[in-house]
C-alpha cells in the first residue's frame, strides 16, 4: 500500500473537457454526473495526457480488449489485473498457489493479493518515467474502490455491459495461442431481435494458421465455472458502481455488437475523434476481439 501511495500521489492531471453537449443514447450514458461536468473524458488529441481510468464490468465483456486499444493510442500504460495474476502463475510467484486455487473455482483473489501486485506494477511504471493509466480488473468490490481512492484520484470509471447470455458464449468459445499468449475466438453469435430485444451479431475471431494447432482453452473457461464468476460479479458490482455514480464518474456503455460495431461509439462517449484512430489500428483489425479477464 506504500508503494502505491508514494507512485500515485505526485501525479497531476492535465487537458481534459466534458462531454456537457452530448446526450446519452440506448448504446451509451453518463450516470450521476451534473450537467456542467459529465465526464472527465477527453477531446481533441488526447495523447500525453495523465488520465487515470478504470474498465468495470462482467468477466468476458472486452475490457481487456477495449482498455489496451485505448492505452495504446492514449500512450499510457494499461493495467490488467488479470494479465497480473496470470503472470504469477506463469512465473511460479510467492502467491501462485493460492491464485491458482482461487481463480480454479471462480472466486475472488483477496485484496492483499490484487494490491501487492498492483503495487509492483505501479513501481515499474515509475522506473519507466511513465505517468497516468487505464486500469482493468479493479476495483471489483467497494472496498477495493475505497482503497484505491485513498491513494489516487480516479478521473473516470467506464462500466462495459454486455448480455449474459451473450457472455457465457464469448467466454466458453474463448481460446489461448498457449505459444504467443494471443487470444482468439471459435463461436461466433448470430442472435435474432426478438419482441423489444435487440438481435446481436459477433464474429468469431479466427487464429492464423500459425495459432491454430496450438489453441487451448484456459482452465476456469467452464461452463459451471463461468457462471460462478457471473454470480459473484453480479453481487459485488453495484456498490463499486454507487460509488463511482455517487461521485459524477461513472459513464455506462452497452456493447451493441463486436469490437468493430462498438469502437466508434465508445470514442464517441469519450470524446474522442474516430479519424484520430482509426489509421493507427487498421493493420491490427483482424487482431480485435473480446478477450476476458479473470
Amino acid at each position: 500500500m506504500a508503494a502505491i501511495n508514494r507512485l500515485m500521489r505526485p501525479i497531476h492531471r492535465m487537458g481534459y473537457s466534458t462531454l456537457a453537449s452530448q446526450k446519452p443514447s440506448n448504446q451509451l450514458g453518463v450516470a450521476g454526473m451534473d450537467p456542467g461536468s459529465r465526464s472527465q473524458a477527453l477531446k481533441g488529441n488526447p495523447k500525453g495526457s495523465n488520465m487515470h481510468w478504470i474498465f468495470l464490468g462482467c468477466p468476458g465483456v472486452g475490457k481487456g480488449t477495449y482498455a489496451s486499444r485505448l492505452s495504446r493510442f492514449l500512450g499510457i500504460p494499461h493495467i490488467a489485473t488479470g494479465d497480473l495474476l496470470r503472470e504469477e502463475l506463469a512465473q511460479s510467484g510467492p502467491s501462485a498457489s493460492e491464485v491458482a486455487s482461487i481463480v480454479n473455482k471462480g472466486k475472488l483473489v483477496p485484496d492483499e493479493i490484487i494490491v501487492n501486485l498492483l503495487s509492483r506494477r505501479l513501481e515499474k511504471i515509475a522506473v519507466k518515467g511513465e505517468s497516468g493509466f487505464i486500469l482493468d480488473g479493479f476495483p471489483r468490490t467497494r472496498r477495493q474502490a475505497e482503497t484505491l481512492d485513498q491513494v489516487t484520484e480516479i478521473d473516470l470509471a467506464v462500466n462495459l455491459k454486455l448480455r449474459e447470455d451473450v457472455l457465457l458464449q464469448r467466454c466458453l468459445g474463448r481460446r489461448i495461442c498457449r505459444q504467443c499468449g494471443n487470444t482468439y475466438n471459435v463461436g461466433s453469435v448470430n442472435i435474432e431481435a426478438k419482441d423489444r430485444e435487440a438481435g446481436m451479431y459477433m464474429p468469431a475471431v479466427v487464429a492464423p494458421p500459425s495459432c491454430e494447432s496450438k489453441l487451448i482453452s484456459r482452465e476456469d473457461d467452464t461452463e459451471e465455472v463461468v457462471k460462478e464468476r457471473f454470480r459473484v460479479y453480479q453481487e459485488k458490482r453495484r456498490p463499486v458502481e454507487g460509488f463511482y455514480r455517487s461521485r459524477g464518474k461513472l459513464l455506462e456503455f452497452e456493447l451493441s455488437g463486436g469490437i468493430h460495431e462498438s469502437w466508434t461509439k465508445l470514442l464517441a462517449a469519450l470524446n474522442i475523434e474516430e479519424s484520430d484512430s482509426k489509421h493507427e489500428f487498421a493493420a491490427e483489425a483482424s487482431l480485435l476481439n473480446h478477450a476476458a479477464e479473470v
